[in-house]
């Protein structure tokens, strides 16, 4: 990465936020040889890259989340040596299963080859949809994590995104493949956008996360993704810079004068931190900002392993729990018309198959997720675990503890997290060209900047919104 120095006398900033974009922002400023504050609500850095103690001593559960095939794949955290401050990428032998009634699992395998063998006859049209993207991943991310701009630096590859990427999860997929098997793979794959799956462009996380499996992995970092956040603070603070923890910033007033102030925090916040600095207009732009569906999540200490009816989820790092391709589908249209499925969609993971730090001897931990609506007060631990026991009998006799996440809950340790969205936002295709921040992270006060998830390219461990907030907001320095 192009490093940003500046000529003149020092500067200063102030970076409100340290989740992987304030880390990334502060990383890209100190850089450029300003002198740098870095300020944190919580008594922990990372925002939702932290690893806890949530349920019993020695279960170390991650709060957020726990795959990261965008930090593994990111350019920004790719260009650091990360590997020096002790964060080592595990490889899960595949990066996701998919079990079904029949007591067998569909996986994702991460050679492409070995894609199109697990996939029988629609081997071939996988192969076709996911190998441009794949094999020139470094080209594909310099566009799709990157802000919009008017022309790609890689226009023909982005085109062929577009015209996949512009359709319905369902629509691609029963256009593309026929099998119910893949179908139903392509499915968990794309429901990570969170929108239902017959919404135009919820086909193009699945597009992105597939290619990413071929690519990059969907790796599991060693000691969990609070060591992304040592990693990062550690490289940090060879500049001499270290976290303020347990320091919120409520108002800009509270915070010594600085040349420049990124704030890694939503629209909510922003308008509550930065306050009369705004314009009017602005501040109104910002507070039609729409979140997206929240999360229950669950975090467990197991006794054993999970119990899949089919060996091969023993093999992923990621398990989609949801069966059939309409099945995801239905539970994905209900969540996102204000209703709670009887069989939820859930995304699962158990990182201590691959990881032994993670718990006590022989014991395991692991998380789930299902997606509810934003701000929902909704109990759906049965419903949760009545999935996963429909594909391993006997779960809920390996549970010795477990710590539940109402979206409240997840707010409460991360004011990010707004009604347990998170993704930093709706991410349907209108909010995604024309959000508030369009305007390249600047707001209406020519010092301070938004470098959240609520920016582009969005959310995702990757910290690309940090790195071009602080890019731009040094181009624009005096």
């Amino acid at each position: 990465m192009l490093k940003v120095a500046l000529r003149n006398k020092p500067k200063s900033a102030s970076v409100i936020g340290s989740g992987p974009n304030g880390l990334a922002a502060a990383i890209v400023l100190a850089q450029a040889e300003l002198s740098v504050e870095v300020y944190e609500a919580q008594p922990m850095a990372g925002g939702g890259a932290r690893t806890l103690e949530l349920t019993l001593p020695g279960f170390q559960h991650d709060f957020g989340s726990a795959v990261h095939p965008l930090a593994a794949g990111s350019p920004f955290f790719s260009s650091l040596p990360l590997h020096d401050y002790g964060l080592e990428w595990l490889q899960p032998p595949a990066p996701a299963a998919h079990p079904l009634d029949d007591g067998m699992a569909v996986t994702l395998e991460r050679n492409l080859h070995d894609a199109a063998l697990e996939l029988g006859s629609d081997g071939p049209a996988w192969r076709r949809l996911f190998e441009p993207f794949a094999s020139r991943w470094n080209d594909f991310t310099e566009d799709t994590l990157h802000p919009i701009r008017p022309l790609p630096e890689h226009p023909l590859l982005m085109a062929r995104f577009g015209l996949a990427a512009i359709h319905s999860a369902r629509a691609l997929a029963n256009s593309g493949f026929r099998n119910a098997r893949t179908k139903a793979l392509f499915a968990g794959i794309a429901a990570h956008s969170f929108l239902s799956l017959d919404r135009p462009f919820s086909s193009a996380a699945g597009l992105m996360l597939g290619a990413a499996a071929h690519a990059v992995g969907w790796p599991i970092p060693r000691g969990g993704a609070g060591c992304i956040t040592r990693a990062l603070c550690g490289y940090l603070a060879q500049f001499g810079i270290t976290v303020q923890t347990s320091r919120p910033v409520n108002s800009l007033t509270e915070l010594p004068q600085s040349d420049l102030t990124l704030c890694d925090v939503t629209p909510r916040q922003l308008i509550s931190i930065v306050g009369p600095r705004l314009s009017d207009s602005y501040s109104r732009r910002l507070a039609k900002f729409r979140y997206g569906p929240g999360v229950f999540k669950v975090d467990y200490a197991l006794s054993s392993p999970i119990p899949w009816k089919a060996v091969e989820c023993t093999r992923a790092g990621t398990v989609h729990v949801g069966g059939s391709m309409d099945e995801i589908a239905a539970s994905e249209h209900n969540m996102s018309h204000g209703r709670y499925s009887d069989k939820p969609f859930v995304l699962l993971t158990q990182p201590s198959l691959f990881d032994s730090s993670r718990a006590p001897e022989g014991k395991h931990t692991a998380w789930a997720y299902c997606h509810i609506p934003n701000g929902s007060n909704f109990d759906m631990l049965e419903r949760l675990e009545n999935q996963i026991e429909r594909f391993a009998p006997g779960f809920r006799d390996c549970v010795l503890a477990r710590h539940a996440f109402r979206p409240a809950d997840l707010e409460a340790m991360d004011a990010n997290l707004v009604g347990g969205d998170i993704v930093g936002g709706a991410s349907d295709l209108w909010q995604m060209l024309f959000r508030p921040t369009w305007r390249q992270y600047a707001t209406s006060a020519r010092d301070i900047y938004l470098c959240s998830a609520s920016t582009p390219p969005g959310g995702g461990v990757h910290g690309m919104c940090g790195y071009h907030a602080a890019r731009f907001a040094l181009s624009r320095l005096e």
